[in-house]
């Protein structure tokens, strides 16, 4: 069968497998299977975001759940972090969003969280893989009343409303504030526009015309480009981009220029620190942020902790150790005080609450976090092979680190989807990292291209 889960669920091209009906029939009764742990009637709840194939793969969830005795709560297109939310609030053993969040269309992909709202680690991923290979489940199979039904929670969406306007400070307001809105075509193309207006701000949508095919389409997080021209079209304060599932976002400041998720952590944790809300005054990150960023908040007494690239594994950190606040450079930033996964809205709300509170402009907080230059490299490999055990690529790495020393760093990994290496580099002189990481680029292709 192969290994179904990436490091972020089970993902692929819909109707090819994978990400076929069948495969998530047996998805649905190997979750159901595992949740289903003790007396009484058991529910799992199952989100969605725009894409056609949505509908296959919902029924075929919907279908393999059922047939395990488990209940099925349906809330249709929702973002991510909603489904994490309304599993915890409606108490219901696990959560399941079918998407396949900034990739086109004709993708998609399953995500499951645990009754608490958190995605399921390692081991319970490799349990349902095993349930599924094995085909020990095939026989189980309740009849007459004990086979589960399916609901509609038509209030969802109105849940997730109220719940993502209490996240923010009751004392401020929106009002006067122009915000350009791109909801990708996405999951959050009405609750996202409906909070901000709701809280007072006039709000300029874009991406909120979902076909089942435009998701993602140039739009959205992976084109701010967008959402920059129209805020200098419109004189808006402030730009916002989601992705398609709304757990990532990034900013466009009032003079159109792009604002990282390096950045609005910056901004967030130094105002936590401020605050003394930041737990132990540390900030969890993966190894692709800037250095930029510790420099920024060691200014202020905080510290940042580095992970493996992957959302999971910041969270991971931080429940392992007590943090509340963590992220990555892509624009997705976790706040466990509010919510147990990234939540493009969430972050939204806590940078403009920020900017009404300091009645400061968004290129005026960013300002706090000067990065040091990065360059990136993608190349393609026939093989992978242990980089320190290749002579010339293991002499070039560590010149380039003797090199670099304490000003700079290098980061190489591959790709955890495609024969692809991932090199990073980064210090104060671009031109210098663009020679290494051109040299180290060329000595790579040598060996394994």
């Amino acid at each position: 069968m192969g290994k179904l889960f990436g490091t972020d669920g089970v993902r692929g091209v819909a109707n090819v497998h994978p990400m076929t009906g069948e495969m998530a029939m047996q998805i649905g009764r190997a979750t159901a299977h595992l949740f289903k742990n003790k007396g009484g009637r058991h529910r799992i709840v199952i989100g969605k975001d725009t894409r056609m194939s949505g509908y296959m793969l919902e029924t075929a969830l919907a279908s393999g759940i059922c047939s395990m005795g488990v209940d099925v709560l349906l809330v249709g297109p929702m973002p991510t972090p909603a489904i994490a939310f309304i599993t915890r609030s409606m108490r219901a053993d696990a959560g399941v969003m079918i998407s396949a969040s900034h990739n086109p269309f004709y993708d998609n992909g399953i995500k499951i969280f645990s009754h608490d709202g958190f995605k399921l680690p390692d081991e319970m991923e490799e349990n349902i893989e095993a349930l599924i290979s094995s085909n020990s489940i095939h026989s189980l199979r309740p009849t007459a009343r004990d086979v589960g039904k399916a609901f509609r929670i038509d209030d969802a969406r109105g849940r997730y409303i109220v719940y993502l306007k209490n996240t923010f400070p009751s004392h401020i307001s929106l009002d006067g504030l122009k915000i350009v809105l791109d909801c990708a075509n996405g999951a959050a193309y009405r609750v996202a526009p409906t909070v901000l207006e709701e809280l007072g701000a006039q709000v300029i949508p874009i991406g909120v015309d979902p076909d089942g095919e435009n998701i993602n389409l140039n739009c959205g997080s992976l084109h701010p480009e967008i959402a920059s021209g129209m805020v200098l079209e419109t004189g808006a304060d402030v730009g916002m981009a989601l992705d398609g599932d709304a757990d990532r976002i990034v900013f466009v400041d009032g003079q159109g220029n792009v604002i990282d998720g390096d950045h609005i952590m910056a901004i967030c944790a130094t105002d936590m620190i401020q605050e003394k809300r930041l737990k132990k005054n540390t900030l969890v990150t993966t190894i692709m942020s800037n250095m930029g960023l510790e420099k920024s908040l060691g200014a202020h007494n905080g510290r940042v902790v580095k992970t493996a690239v992957g959302d999971r594994y910041v969270v991971d950190e931080m429940k392992r150790n007590g943090y509340n606040m963590g992220g990555e450079k892509s624009g997705h930033t976790i706040f466990l005080d509010h919510n147990t996964t990234g939540d493009g809205i969430i972050t939204a709300l806590q940078v403009l609450a920020i900017m009404a509170k300091k009645e400061k402009s968004l290129a005026d907080l960013a300002s706090i976090m000067t990065p040091f230059p990065q360059v990136l490299f993608s190349i393609r490999v026939k093989k992978r092979e242990d980089l320190s055990q290749i002579p010339e690529i293991n002499r070039k790495i560590k010149t380039i680190e003797r090199e670099l020393g304490k000003t700079g760093r290098i980061v190489i990994r591959y790709s955890g989807t495609e024969p692809v290496i991932r090199l990073m580099l980064e210090g104060e002189r671009e031109d210098q990292i663009q020679q290494m990481g051109s040299d180290l680029s060329e000595t790579i292709k040598r060996n394994l291209g």
